[in-house]
């Protein structure tokens, strides 16, 4: 997919957004020095173009019970799909990944290069959530042959704001 075309101002207005996505449009234009109509026509094309994909409430994860964030690195089964043996109709991988959308504490999954294959983000109450959604879900999982965690200590930097540069 192509990068979308922006400009000094389609920049500034993302940057406003992506500090304060609540903020309107009128409030915007004034930020960028634009009429509302020229301003509201940039973020409309940004929304359309897949620039800005939707807008969002943050949570702070400790203030609704969910005080463990755990990153798990998760290797899976390797097969050949040429195998006549061996004729799944998903393969490991399309499977784990179907699994992994229904699993509400996993709040991000990335496919891997290196010898893990995904990196989970999994927000829980505690290490007694961690170990039940480990036993008893992820490791269960007939595709998943390994896993690593690793747990954060302290927040260091969080932010949704991409780059614009």
């Amino acid at each position: 997919m192509a990068a979308v075309n922006l400009d000094a101002i389609d920049r500034k207005i993302l940057s406003i957004l992506q500090a304060d996505g609540h903020l309107s449009n009128q409030e915007v234009a004034e930020r960028v020095n634009l009429s509302p109509s020229p301003c509201l026509r940039r973020i409309r094309r940004l929304e359309q173009e897949g620039v800005i994909r939707g807008y969002v409430a943050l949570l702070d994860p400790q203030k609704i019970g969910l005080g463990l964030l755990a990153w798990v690195n998760v290797r899976l089964e390797k097969h050949d799909a040429s195998s006549p043996a061996r004729k799944p109709r998903l393969t490991p991988q399309e499977d784990f990944a179907a699994s992994v959308a229904n699993w509400p504490e996993v709040v991000a999954c990335y496919a891997m290069t290196g010898e893990m294959d995904y990196l989970l983000r999994v927000h829980v109450e505690d290490m007694a959530h961690f170990s039940r959604f480990m036993m008893e879900t992820l490791l269960r999982h007939p595709a998943v042959l390994d896993v690593k965690s690793s747990f954060a200590l302290q927040k260091i930097k969080d932010t949704t704001a991409l780059p614009l540069v």
